[in-house]
């Protein structure tokens, strides 16, 4: 028997994989472009699979409203968009893509780092507006013998605390759901949160939006940071109080910013992060790669249409178990 898969993502790179894999499993594939509640909500009525990427969201009217749904398959990392506990009391299995950028968020996350670092987009703004000259990005320091903070140490973390050994930094961890034994195979001490806000020149983002972490970086956080420190956030923009982060820059509390999720994606036209020599921006683009692209569209695919035969998916996602 037909079963009927709604994609809802526009990060697919390769439908002909994707269409293979689920209509191997006996599905026909609908794609729904408008993401509301409303609208998933509908599309779902009637169908056995959903596959949704970050922006298009899965509450519990949309899980109550169906007594066909099987799966969701989130395409991507995070699932914050998904009610997983009203997807468990229904009986949907939810699956994500844990393992498929981290590469390229660590990268990313390097990246804006460095630009912050070295102010190299000020001095290419400055030149494109005809000036050269390298006392307009004063003052600037260098990273070595400095401390670097992540705050969460998943997957993502473990990859950029990697890539930091050559550059002869101190990295300090906090996450209360990993032991400092795993930290400390990975040459990073283990630290609480106030510690590590207090001591960090550099602190890198990488939890993941549950209650929690919402609204994480506060007012309070922000006074508890180094006025001399660089926040970089590649996990979500809400972890942020972006209102906070504003006074604090202003306030000369904090030095810089490298922010590639913002609270509101996009932002306004108003935006008052936007434009600043003490803040580098990207548009959510830090899992981006065409491999990335590819690996997500082939993995959420295979789960979803595992499910839909009877298997057992890769990739479930346990609500009781926190993502990383």
């Amino acid at each position: 028997m037909d079963q009927t898969v709604v994609i809802c993502d526009n990060k697919t790179v390769d439908p002909a994989s994707q269409s293979d894999l689920l209509e191997a499993a006996g599905a026909d594939i609908e794609i729904l472009d408008e993401k509301t509640e409303a609208a998933v909500t509908e599309a779902v009525d009637g169908a056995h699979a959903l596959i949704v990427d970050a922006a298009t969201p899965v509450t519990a009217a949309s899980l109550t409203g169906t007594d066909t749904l099987r799966v969701v398959g989130r395409a991507g990392i995070g699932v914050d968009n998904v009610d997983v506990d009203a997807a468990a009391a229904a009986g949907v299995t939810v699956v994500n893509v844990p393992d498929y950028c981290l590469d390229e968020v660590s990268t990313h996350a390097l990246s804006l780092l460095l630009a912050c670092v070295r102010g190299v987009p000020r001095y290419d703004r400055e030149i494109a507006a005809g000036t050269w000259d390298w006392k307009t990005g004063r003052p600037l320091h260098r990273m070595a013998g400095r401390t670097l903070g992540l705050v969460g140490f998943g997957r993502i973390a473990r990859r950029f605390a990697s890539k930091l050994r050559d550059f002869r930094v101190d990295v300090v961890a906090a996450d209360p759901n990993v032991p400092a034994t795993t930290m400390h195979d990975y040459g990073v001490e283990r630290v609480g949160f106030d510690d590590l806000l207090a001591r960090s020149h550099f602190v890198s983002v990488h939890v993941p939006l549950y209650e929690a972490t919402r609204g994480l970086f506060s007012t309070a956080a922000f006074e508890r940071m180094r006025e001399d420190a660089v926040l970089v956030n590649t996990s979500r923009g809400p972890v942020v109080d972006e209102d906070a982060l504003v006074a604090a820059l202003d306030a000369g509390e904090l030095a810089k910013a490298g922010l590639d999720v913002r609270a509101t994606e996009p932002p306004g036209p108003e935006d008052p992060l936007a434009g600043r020599d003490d803040v580098v921006c990207t548009p959510h683009v830090g899992w981006y790669s065409e491999e990335s692209r590819a690996d997500l569209s082939r993995s959420v695919a295979s789960d979803v249409a595992a499910v839909l035969q009877g298997d057992d998916p890769a990739n479930p996602v346990d609500p009781e178990t926190p993502w990383v």
